[in-house]
């Protein structure tokens, strides 16, 4: 499916509501994100204040009918000898899903992190996600294993796969 009539580009304050919609339906309807709590647009504004140039970046895909979806990097741990590692995530519309527009904007995402000081990319998907195992597969990523069991939201047990993909050059 062409996409063409996308614009992948960086996150600008105009997008917190349509950011905050997308988000909330991952916290309502499924385990992707852990956070148990709706986003208000304050939340999101407060979250998208870590973002821009650098190694925490948000990239948003538009077309005509608004923000299709976000992939980010962020802070992976607050120790500086992390500081080279970045936690990675993709957020789609949930009707934007599985036409490919995801691969583009986590690519172009993965694209800018390759011009900064980053040794390292991880992203933690919980399971059951097919879908989003088989994205990070596909965009270079390796699987390094799952934590079982390890956060509990709605009052169910959610295990996480960790997948990693080296960023810098060197070995």
């Amino acid at each position: 499916m062409p996409h063409d009539d996308v614009l992948i580009r960086p996150g600008i304050a105009a997008d917190i509501p349509a950011l905050t919609a997308i988000f909330n339906h991952y916290i309502e309807h499924t385990n992707a994100r852990f956070t148990t709590e709706q986003m208000t647009p304050d939340s999101c504004r407060a979250w998208f204040g870590g973002y821009g140039a650098g190694r925490y970046r948000l990239l948003v895909a538009q077309d005509a009918s608004g923000v299709l979806g976000a992939a980010y990097s962020s802070r992976y741990r607050p120790s500086a000898a992390f500081d080279t590692t970045v936690e990675t995530s993709i957020y789609m519309h949930p009707e934007r899903r599985r036409g490919g527009l995801g691969t583009r904007l986590y690519g172009a995402l993965l694209t800018l992190l390759e011009q900064e000081d980053i040794h390292l990319a991880v992203a933690g998907v919980a399971q059951p996600n097919a879908a989003s195992n088989a994205l990070h597969v596909r965009l270079g990523f390796e699987e390094v294993g799952t934590f079982k069991d390890y956060a509990r939201k709605r009052g169910a047990w959610i295990s996480s796969t960790w997948f990693q993909r080296r960023i810098g050059g060197e070995g």
